[in-house]
């Protein structure tokens, strides 16, 4: 199995850049899809964006499209979400997860879930 840990969360003002990064420790990590996830105080959980390691392939949520780029670097196992162009409503506990199989967008798909870092946008 896979156990995702988030780092790089924290508070940034409105307009600013952060990079989160998913390490992802286990065995043949590189047969898993890596998504990523926020939940906002008072909302659920929402897709933000997702990855293959093989294909390279990604997915991104309407909402982050042009702002948001999902990256891997299989060296390091390791998963990034450069946020830029951020905004007060990007505040939220983002969650790295992890499933075995092709991308897909609903959190129900994935298995392996990291604890979250939290994001704070300032306006």
């Amino acid at each position: 199995q896979v156990q995702p840990v988030e780092s790089g969360g924290g508070l940034v003002q409105a307009g600013g850049s952060l990079r989160l990064s998913c390490a992802a420790s286990g065995r043949a990590f590189s047969s898993y899809s890596m998504g990523w996830f926020r939940q906002a105080p008072g909302k659920e959980r929402e897709f933000v964006a997702a990855m293959t390691w093989g294909g390279g392939s990604t997915i991104y949520a309407n909402f982050v499209k042009g702002r948001f780029t999902i990256s891997g670097d299989t060296a390091k196992s390791t998963v990034y979400l450069q946020m830029s162009s951020l905004k007060p409503e990007d505040t939220a506990v983002y969650y790295c997860a992890a499933r075995l199989g092709p991308l897909a967008l609903v959190q129900g798909a994935f298995h392996y879930w990291g604890q979250g870092t939290q994001v704070t946008v300032s306006s």
